[in-house]
């Protein structure tokens, strides 16, 4: 990432890394609850015993793993992009496509969270199956939890692309790479 020349960036990118921080223990214990709970489900069904709700709450676990590690690679800007493409555009050319890409991601995933949002009062009546006391919009509420969270970020990211130096953003490869994602 070029850096900022604005004034209060370091304050913005001390911001990004403790947001950054607080995701990877989100992440990091969906991980091992998640190990734990397999090996639990493994260790039942070989003793004979098996958990009537480990796969249930396996896949619900790693979809939330999936949707809150996506909320941490916006935030490290790890998602898949296309750097070589910003790289052949002008200056000018590759400051807006990296303004209006980001726009999109932030409207893409705006309007996620609130559709996932509304959604949720439809699913308070239904529950996990095998976990009858566990209401599905509870489940199923990491869909707009994580859109937010990759709002935040992205929208940091729009923030530190502002307040870059047009002229920074002009190097092949200073912007480019951390640019779409």
């Amino acid at each position: 990432m070029s850096a900022p020349t604005a004034a209060g960036a370091p304050a913005l990118e001390r911001l990004r890394a403790g947001y950054g921080k607080v995701l990877e223990w989100v992440v990091g214990a969906l991980m091992v609850l998640l190990a734990v709970e397999v090996t639990l489900g493994v260790v039942f069904r070989a003793v004979g015993s098996p958990l009537v709700w480990y796969d249930e709450v396996a896949s619900a676990m790693l979809a939330w793993l999936t949707f809150y590690g996506a909320a941490l690679a916006s935030v490290k800007r790890a998602h898949i992009s296309c750097p070589e493409l910003l790289e052949l555009a002008s200056p000018a050319v590759r400051r807006a496509l990296n303004l209006v890409a980001q726009l999109l991601v932030i409207g893409f995933f705006a309007l996620l969270a609130w559709v996932g949002a509304s959604i949720l009062p439809v699913l308070a009546t239904d529950s996990m199956v095998s976990l009858p006391d566990v209401p599905m919009s509870f489940v199923q509420s990491v869909i707009p939890i994580s859109a937010a969270l990759i709002v935040i970020a992205e929208t940091m990211h729009l923030v530190s692309l502002l307040r870059t130096e047009p002229a920074a953003q002009a190097r092949p490869g200073a912007a480019a790479a951390d640019a779409l994602h």
